[in-house]
C-alpha cells in the first residue's frame, strides 16, 4: 500500500487491470461450470485472529472439528457422490492434522496453498512472503505436494503477493469476487499474472452457517441457503458462467450443513450442463484455450 495514501491521491483506474474475461467454452457436453472447493483453517482461523486464542480450549474446539469429525464426514460424502474436489490447506493445519490432510491427498482430491497461519495478507505486512514460503514447504515436506493454486486466507490480496505467486509459478488463484468467468491477472509492471478463478460469494458458509463467540452472526435454515444456491447456480448456467464455493469443513461438516450440502450438491450433479472440477481442471481448461488463441 503506497505510505500516505489519501482520497486525493488514488489513481484514477480500476483497482484491477486485467481485461474483461474470455468467454472460453467449457469441455465439449458442458455449458457452465462449479469449481467445487473447501478452505480447510482448522484453529489456525482462530489464532490469525489472536495467538492468545490457542489457550482459550472452546474457541479452539470450533476448529479443531474439522480434523475429528467435519473432514472425515465431507471426504465420505464426496466419495458417495463420486466429486472431486479443491481442498486449500493452511501450513499450521497440515503440521498439526497431518493424518486429516494425508486422507484428503488419498481420496484424489487436489490439494491448495492457503497460507501458514492463516494470516490476512495485508498491503505491506511483513510477514507476506514469510507466509507464502512456510506454506510452500508444509505441502511439500508432509504432502509431497507442490500447489497449483493459491487461496488468500480471509479473502484479501495485494500486489505484492500477486506478484510473488506468479514468480513461484502457481497456475492459478481464487480470491476475487470481480466476475463469473476465469480470467487472467496483470501485474502492475503489465506482466502476466496467474488466471484467477473467482469466488462466488454467496457460497461462502462461513457467512451463513457458522456463529461463535468471536465471529457472531445468525445461523441461516437450510431453505433459505438451499435457495440461495440453487438460484445462484440455475442463473449462472442460464449465463454459461461458473460458481466458485468457499466451503469450511468446522462448518459444512456439521450435521445439518453436511445435510444441506449434499441435498444441493445431489442438485448439481443432476445438471447435465454443469461441469463440477477442480481447480487445476478449470484453470488448465482456460489455459488450452489461452495458448490456442494465441
Amino acid at each position: 500500500m503506497a505510505p500516505n495514501r489519501t482520497l486525493d491521491t488514488l489513481p484514477r483506474r480500476p483497482a484491477n487491470m486485467a481485461p474483461p474475461a474470455p468467454e472460453y467454452p467449457w469441455p465439449e457436453g458442458f455449458t457452465s461450470a462449479m469449481f467445487l472447493s473447501f478452505d480447510v483453517d482448522a484453529e489456525s482461523v482462530w489464532t490469525a485472529k489472536d495467538p492468545d486464542h490457542f489457550d482459550r480450549l472452546v474457541t479452539m474446539s470450533f476448529g479443531g472439528f474439522e480434523a475429528r469429525v467435519g473432514t472425515p464426514r465431507l471426504l465420505e460424502m464426496l466419495d458417495r457422490l463420486d466429486l472431486k474436489a479443491t481442498f486449500f490447506i493452511t501450513g499450521w493445519t497440515l503440521d498439526a492434522h497431518p493424518a486429516m490432510c494425508e486422507a484428503i491427498l488419498a481420496a484424489g482430491h487436489e490439494i491448495g496453498h492457503h497460507g501458514y497461519h492463516h494470516l490476512l495478507p495485508d498491503p505491506g505486512s511483513d510477514r507476506l512472503i514469510e507466509e507464502v514460503e512456510a506454506g510452500l514447504d508444509a505441502l511439500k515436506r508432509r504432502l509431497g505436494v507442490v500447489p497449483k493454486g493459491y487461496r488468500a486466507p480471509s479473502g484479501e490480496f495485494c500486489e505484492e503477493l500477486r506478484v510473488a505467486l506468479a514468480e513461484r509459478g502457481f497456475l492459478y488463484t481464487s480470491s476475487f469476487r470481480d466476475d463469473v468467468r476465469p480470467y487472467r491477472h496483470v501485474l502492475e509492471d503489465g506482466r502476466a499474472g496467474t488466471i484467477e478463478l473467482p469466488v462466488t460469494a454467496s457460497y461462502d458458509d462461513w457467512m451463513l452457517g457458522l456463529s461463535a463467540r468471536f465471529s457472531p452472526r445468525p445461523i441461516f435454515p437450510k431453505e433459505h441457503v438451499l435457495s440461495i444456491w440453487k438460484d445462484e447456480l440455475d442463473e449462472t448456467r442460464d449465463w454459461g458462467a461458473m460458481v466458485t464455493t468457499v466451503l469450511h469443513p468446522q462448518c459444512s461438516g456439521r450435521p445439518m450443513r453436511l445435510r444441506l450440502l449434499r441435498e444441493f450438491l445431489t442438485y448439481a450433479r443432476s445438471c447435465p450442463d454443469l461441469w463440477i472440477a477442480t481447480g487445476e481442471e478449470i484453470a488448465g481448461n482456460f489455459l488450452h484455450h489461452e495458448r490456442a488463441g494465441a
